[in-house]
């Protein structure tokens, strides 16, 4: 599992890292993962020997690891210039081991800087507060008009580590070498579009990190390790079944593509209610279907709600018959909007809320880019205000759960999975999960990670439908499993 902690214990991880480290040696640790990561980069483009490498440094220890790592690929040929944004808070020592290799400091940009092959960004570190200043701004830019790669040290300057959110102009790097541990800005967008390809240098932080991190996201190995596995006494009733009250008269479409997720996400047998029966039938004939509502429909272990209920007495009555009901419930789509605040808030058993950016500003009362903006801060709000967990949807999914455990973010999808009916597929997919006995955050989790591995695999790089990613989920589900 990839965990991600917060400045403030990095800070205290480094802190008491130092007092039992030679001094500089943290950075020096930090300098070196740097400087190969950089040559990685070099070498893809020919080599460092005669290579041009850019050193954009400011003030502090993010600067002194730049300048260290300037220093080693001066050692090994590369021609090496730094351009100080802030001259006067400059980490001396760094400056003064760059200048020995033969590296140089750029005094005068305003005639250009010839050719670069690799711009190294240590402007701010995890420290940063808001965008860059105008001045630090407009040299980026300048910089970058090359299309020379831009490797980010700890993280792209200009973005918040801690919430992911991009106050202003920041850099959008190629890649991201981060030390010590994962920063949450790392794994979340809209900070997270600007990282690029992450690389994690080992500094010793493990020990000194706490128990608990702020962020985490599953791997295969967590994954595969979660999903539910049929025994040779299994049958179709202990292996569960969900209930899907779904569609209308004017949406069918919600209640065929909903169901597809559930029949492909591990339970044994899936029950329909709702007016879209004979849509569902003729797609998936195994599927056992009432005209409703929930409660007459027949036992299940787990209910999904919402996906194309469109309006009515009838809509909000199957809302709020499956929320009274003493089993875990997902609501999404146009449950969120008919369910009732209290009764969910009220329930013993698990409620998982499944909202995109729209649907969750709606619930919190403020402006959908308020929760684009800062996708973090919305999800546990919301996992708080309704005691559920919420399954953020968006270009990275976030789980949060009612309680104190850290907020997940999932790192599979698409961005062709932004498609009509894609979240019809993710809900009925993670509410079989639910009703095969995974935990909700658990459910949340691994299906947004299987719904992302499925649409991958469905795109190749090309337009997908919600039913191709319904019909991928089985190879998805082996890919992890293998």
């Amino acid at each position: 599992m990839r965990h991600a902690y917060s400045v403030e214990s990095v800070r205290a991880a480094e802190k008491a890292l130092m007092a039992r480290l030679p001094e500089g040696a943290l950075m020096q640790r930090a300098a070196a993962g740097l400087a190969v990561a950089c040559g990685d980069l070099l070498r893809r483009r020919g080599r460092v020997y005669g290579s041009r490498v850019l050193l954009l440094v400011g003030s502090g220890d993010n600067g002194g690891d730049t300048l260290y790592a300037g220093a080693r690929l001066a050692r090994r040929g590369a021609g090496v210039r730094a351009v100080l944004t802030a001259p006067g808070k400059v980490h001396r020592a760094a400056l003064a081991a760059l200048l020995a290799a033969g590296g140089q400091v750029v005094l005068d940009t305003s005639e250009g800087l010839g050719r670069v092959d690799l711009v190294v960004d240590g402007i701010t570190g995890i420290g940063g507060r808001g965008g860059l200043r105008p001045e630090a701004a407009e040299l980026v830019r300048a910089v970058t008009a090359g299309h020379a790669p831009v490797l980010a040290v700890d993280l792209p300057s200009g973005v918040e580590a801690d919430t992911g959110q991009v106050l202003g102009p920041a850099v959008r790097a190629d890649a991201t070498v981060t030390f010590g541990a994962y920063k949450p800005g790392l794994l979340i967008d809209p900070a997270a579009e600007h990282a690029g390809a992450l690389r994690l240098v080992d500094i010793g932080l493990g020990p000194e990190l706490p128990d608990r991190p702020d962020l985490e996201a599953l791997q295969y190995a967590d994954v595969a390790a979660l999903l539910p596995q049929p025994d040779a006494e299994s049958d179709k009733y202990r292996r569960g079944v969900v209930g899907v009250a779904a569609g209308s008269g004017r949406y069918p479409g919600a209640a065929v593509l909903a169901v597809a997720g559930a029949l492909r996400g591990g339970a044994g047998a899936v029950r329909y209610a709702g007016p879209g029966a004979d849509a569902v039938i003729a797609r998936f004939p195994e599927t056992l279907v009432h005209p409703g509502p929930p409660s007459k429909a027949g036992r299940v272990q787990a209910w999904v709600v919402g996906p194309g209920l469109g309006d009515g007495t009838q809509a909000a009555t199957a809302v709020s018959d499956a929320l009274a009901m003493d089993v875990p419930v997902l609501v999404d789509a146009d449950g969120l909007r008919l369910m009732d605040a209290g009764a969910v808030r009220e329930r013993t058993a698990a409620t998982v809320l499944t909202p995109h950016a729209g649907e969750a500003a709606a619930l919190l009362g403020v402006e959908r880019e308020e929760v684009e903006a800062g996708r973090l801060a919305a999800v546990r709000e919301l996992a708080a205000r309704y005691r559920a967990t919420v399954l953020l949807k968006g270009s990275t999914t976030l789980v949060a759960g009612p309680g104190d455990t850290p907020v997940r973010v999932n790192p599979t999808g698409t961005p062709w999975l932004a498609t009509a009916g894609s979240g019809d597929v993710l809900s009925g997919l993670t509410g079989s999960l639910l009703a095969a006995g995974l935990a909700p955050r658990d459910a949340a989790s691994v299906g947004a990670h299987l719904h992302g591995l499925a649409a991958r695999r469905a795109a190749g790089g090309a337009p997908l439908t919600a039913q191709d990613v319904a019909d991928a989920v089985p190879a998805a589900w082996r890919d992890v499993r293998a």
